[in-house]
């Protein structure tokens, strides 16, 4: 079998971040979801929308297109942590973002993860975060059974801007 490969230059600010901090270590300042809510910078920064305890945001590194992140607001690293009312809220983001991909981008079914801790798999241990991976038909292809590789075909940026516009659409 001949080797390919997929130039993914992307990954590489990813990759060199987390070889040199280890979040477990400093947690909030390594955090990209409390960098996020204190910054009003939500394009750059793929916040798809807020609420009064979660922020929903773009994984920057999806497993598929439209992978969602939805977090608590406050650096929480465990469900027991959650009080009633963030984890009420946390729960209804979830639902109104299943919806949102489901209207904007014919989502036929989804993953939806939590990782609790780094044995888990948790990239970032210290800030629960909710996944929501939409899934299609046929959506696993040649490329990740063959070659080992994903292709997400809608850049971030114009992911965004689809699910921002149609935002509204879901109370």
């Amino acid at each position: 079998m001949s080797h390919e490969t997929l130039w993914a230059p992307w990954r590489l600010n990813y990759i060199v971040n987390a070889l040199d901090k280890d979040v477990a270590d400093a947690p909030k300042e390594g955090c990209f979801f409390c960098r996020y809510r204190e910054d009003t910078h939500d394009a750059e920064n793929y916040v798809v929308d807020r609420s009064e305890h979660s922020l929903i945001v773009l994984n920057r590194f999806p497993y598929n297109n439209g992978h969602l992140l939805i977090a608590p607001r406050e650096h929480k690293a465990a469900l027991e942590e959650l009080g009633d009312a963030e984890l009420l809220d946390l729960q209804v983001q979830l639902r109104r973002m299943v919806k949102l991909l489901s209207l904007v981008m014919g989502a036929e079914g989804f993953n939806v993860g939590l990782n609790l801790g780094r044995v888990a798999g948790a990239g970032l241990p210290g800030h629960l975060h909710w996944h929501i991976v939409p899934r299609w038909n046929g959506d696993v292809n040649f490329m990740p059974a063959i070659a080992d590789t994903k292709v997400i075909p809608q850049s971030l940026d114009a992911l965004y801007q689809l699910l921002r516009n149609d935002l509204a659409t879901v109370p």
